[in-house]
């Protein structure tokens, strides 16, 4: 059983894209984790759309010096709509950082146990 503690969204993605059993996730980040897990199932298909969209332009831009993101980010309009804007730009970074938006779809998947306003524990 794989525990790790995470305080960003790189550290969360690179969490969820290795498998961890036990994500251990504190400070603001735990805010945002609970309000992308609280989505319901159709407002989670059009956020994920929407990630998944300025998440690849965001890959994508690395190589090209970061203009493909620039384009992207009015594509995250609807997860905005939906999560929130801190939650939303969340999770494009843990997509980014997991490479894809499946560490997203992989998250959803885990149970969410809440310790704390800034911390909160996900077991698989």
């Amino acid at each position: 059983m794989s525990e790790v503690t995470v305080k960003d969204e790189k550290e969360l993605g690179e969490a969820l894209k290795n498998g961890a059993d036990y994500i251990i996730v504190e400070g603001d980040l735990a805010n945002k984790v609970i309000r992308i897990k609280a989505s319901g199932n159709v407002a989670w298909v059009i956020a994920i759309g929407a990630i998944a969209v300025v998440a690849v332009a965001m890959i994508a831009s690395i190589p090209t010096g970061g203009t493909s993101g620039v384009v992207g980010v009015a594509a995250l309009a609807p997860a905005v709509a939906v999560l929130g804007s801190g939650p939303a730009m969340a999770a494009v970074l843990i997509a980014v950082a997991g490479g894809g938006v499946g560490v997203l779809n992989s998250l959803r998947g885990y149970s969410l146990e809440k310790i704390s306003a800034g911390r909160v524990i996900l077991r698989k």
